[in-house]
């Protein structure tokens, strides 16, 4: 039976977190400010070094539980559709309307940390990895599973796809974001969907 006090304990834990994520995704890893932070939470340094004892480790959990975590809802219910072409489609789509303000300025945040981080720490690159790997891999079995039940044209590689989709995303984000402009971002995914319905059996 869970106690009041680590149910607490594990709400400040994923506040802290929540928080860090936000803040990393707007400057960075490296100039993430632990006391911008703990001020932001009304929290003492004790309680975030109960849960974190450096920032790195703070940095890493973000990547485990947050980032990972966000990949699985997003992208789960477009993917095991009986159709997940269609559900790609619309979650592009979607995504492509609320391209402006934050998403615009910042970008894919674990795309920011693929480019700041992998080269420095090997931690995060693992990690990093990891992420991309899980996206690519439930993308290819959704893609494949449809293969299999004849939705889908049988002459492609869902492997080869599903790590052009992703690529493909990470390219148009970075466009836009570099240039501050939502419509590059539209216009690829434009061009995105138009090949995804071209996989689809005739």
């Amino acid at each position: 039976m869970v106690t009041q006090r680590e149910l607490k304990a594990e709400i400040t834990r994923e506040k802290i977190l929540e928080a860090a994520a936000d803040e990393i995704y707007r400057v960075g890893f490296q100039a993430a400010s632990l006391c911008d932070i703990l001020t932001r939470l009304g929290i003492s340094k004790g309680a975030l070094y109960h849960h974190f004892p450096s920032k790195l480790a703070l940095g890493y959990a973000v990547l485990d539980d947050i980032l990972l975590g966000r990949i699985g809802s997003a992208w789960d219910a477009a993917l095991s559709q009986d159709d997940p072409i269609t559900g790609l489609c619309e979650l592009l789509e979607s995504e492509a309307q609320v391209m402006s303000g934050m998403r615009l300025a910042c970008g894919c945040p674990i795309n920011n940390l693929a480019q700041e981080m992998s080269p420095l720490d090997e931690g995060f690159r693992q990690r990093i990895e990891k992420v991309y790997r899980v996206w690519q891999r439930r993308i290819q079995n959704a893609l494949a599973g449809a293969q299999q039940r004849g939705v889908l044209r049988d002459d492609f590689d869902a492997g080869e796809v599903a790590y052009f989709i992703i690529a493909s995303i990470q390219g148009a984000i970075g466009l836009a974001k570099n240039a501050q402009d939502c419509g590059i971002f539209r216009t690829s995914i434009k061009g995105l969907s138009g090949y995804l319905k071209s996989l689809k059996r005739a």
